[in-house]
């Protein structure tokens, strides 16, 4: 069971400024949490494999591919500046230079 002391604790540790009342609050849900795992690690799992999620989930997007684009200059004409065959960008670092 974890107490207000406790909670207080761990908020010092995290700098977080909570009320008296929001700590007692705290205390019930976070010993609420506890109780919960407690009945968890009750629980037989020898023959379930470790899994990172619930359900199975694959990737769906598709592989990249290099493709050349072939209308370049339409890409470029759309720029609101161009540089010969490169778009031109606001200096981002060091702006001053």
């Amino acid at each position: 069971m974890i107490d207000r002391e406790q909670v207080h604790k761990v908020a010092l540790l995290a700098r977080l400024e909570l009320t008296p009342e929001e700590e007692e609050q705290f205390t019930t849900q976070l010993g609420d949490i506890l109780d919960y795992v407690q009945q968890l690690n009750a629980l037989d799992v020898t023959d379930v494999p470790p899994t990172t999620r619930a359900i199975d989930v694959s990737n769906v997007t598709r592989p990249d591919r290099l493709q050349p684009y072939s209308d370049r200059e339409a890409i470029l004409q759309s720029a609101p500046e161009q540089e010969g065959e490169f778009f031109k960008v606001p200096k981002i670092l060091n702006p001053e230079e």
